[in-house]
């Protein structure tokens, strides 16, 4: 995995689960646009739509030299599961106050690029806190030692 694009506040808005791993339908020249680090998952989630699991929200920017055809930045795009997954999912999505937050975006050895998700609780404000200072004192005990 040489291209990785991070959410990096998903740990700490989310109490993260299950780790899944789905390929992404992408449409034109999004996937030059993905290998030039032109993207971003910090504001995305996962949600079912008519039975399929698509990821909204997530940002790819237009590739300069894509010709005349414009896909938007924003638009949602169909994530790549096996059907044992997708009724996973579902079931775990009914509880509520579950989600599915994505982690992680990169390519594979094979090219194709993939998203790793998470299903995910939302955290309170006194649990943020806690783990803010969780890592104070991690951060604290390392400068010690």
């Amino acid at each position: 995995m040489a291209l990785q694009i991070k959410n990096k506040k998903a740990s700490f808005t989310y109490f993260l689960e299950d780790e899944f791993t789905a390929g992404i339908q992408l449409n034109g020249s999004e996937i030059k646009s993905i290998r030039a680090s032109k993207a971003s998952i910090g504001e995305s989630y996962c949600r079912f739509d008519k039975g399929e699991l698509y990821v909204f929200n997530m940002y790819i920017s237009e590739y300069p030299n894509a010709g005349y055809i414009i896909q938007s930045p924003r638009r949602p795009r169909k994530l790549l599961l096996q059907k044992k997954e997708i009724k996973k999912l579902d079931k775990k999505l009914k509880n509520v106050g579950i989600t599915l937050v994505p982690t992680l975006l990169f390519i594979s050895k094979s090219g194709y690029a993939k998203l790793k998700f998470r299903i995910a609780k939302g955290k309170k404000m006194h649990d943020k806190r806690a783990t803010l200072k969780e890592k104070d004192i991690a951060r604290d005990l390392d400068r010690l030692s």
